[in-house]
């Protein structure tokens, strides 16, 4: 299996566990799944109502590029990248791109 093929394969495992733990949760707010394997990029999202507020908001949002796994949003307690590590992911293949270029340097993961 081709590495971005097998990327996508490992994201989308990853995010769908994310999406039914939060139904799982009891959760007021919904969890929607967004995939675009044509542009490479992968959301979850969450969406709801706080009495007359509306909540909406990018939980993950991963993308692939330059053949690499970019993080490009992650609110998950132990992160996402930790998932990819687990799921045999090399450091050196993932992102933290929610980290400004000059700090990625000091992370144990790729700069771009």
């Amino acid at each position: 299996m081709d590495r971005l093929k097998h990327y996508r394969q490992i994201i989308l495992e990853i995010l769908t566990e994310y999406h039914q733990l939060n139904e799982k949760s009891g959760s007021k707010t919904e969890s929607v799944l967004a995939f675009d394997e044509v542009h490479d990029q992968y959301l979850l999202l969450l969406m709801g109502w706080h009495k007359d507020e509306r909540i909406k908001s990018v939980m993950i949002h991963i993308r692939l590029k330059d053949n690499k796994i970019w993080i490009e949003e992650d609110w998950t307690e132990d992160g996402v990248a930790t998932d990819l590590l687990n799921k045999g992911i090399a450091r050196e293949e993932i992102v933290l791109a929610f980290h400004p270029p000059h700090v990625r340097q000091y992370t144990e993961f790729a700069i771009a």
